[in-house]
């Protein structure tokens, strides 16, 4: 018993962050998975307060993915911005991922210094 306690915590300790969308049924999902496991995960609503530059790149390379990869590219902005052009830099679509943070493939849950996107929204529970 005492054990099961000590594990318990441990869990409930860990620094958990999600990029969510509430309009998003993935993103909804993947915050009710995590609070079913007991993590009450920091909310970053990444739309209206969306991650800088560093924050983006970081966030990349937690999940060794290169910036168009962790693009939604059936949004609008993606054609408007012309961000189908394969000649742009990543650190220009990086510099468009935080000027539309709507084109953010979501959810992504940050935790242990790894990250993971939330599909299916079960993917996340790897990192934890």
């Amino acid at each position: 018993m005492t054990v099961r306690t000590q594990q318990i915590k441990k869990v409930n300790s860990l620094k958990v962050q999600i990029l969510h969308n509430p309009r998003c049924s993935k993103s909804r999902t993947t915050l009710q998975l995590l609070q079913d496991k007991g993590f009450e995960p920091e909310v970053l609503l990444y739309q209206q307060s969306p991650p800088d530059v560093d924050q983006i790149e970081t966030i990349l390379k937690m999940l060794a993915m290169k910036p168009r990869d962790l693009m939604r590219k059936s949004q609008p902005e993606y054609k408007q911005m012309g961000l189908d052009n394969e000649q742009l830099s990543d650190q220009q679509l990086i510099k468009a991922i935080h000027d539309a943070p709507n084109l953010i493939e979501r959810p992504i849950v940050l935790a242990n210094g790894k990250a993971s996107i939330g599909r299916p929204p079960e993917s996340v529970l790897e990192i934890l």
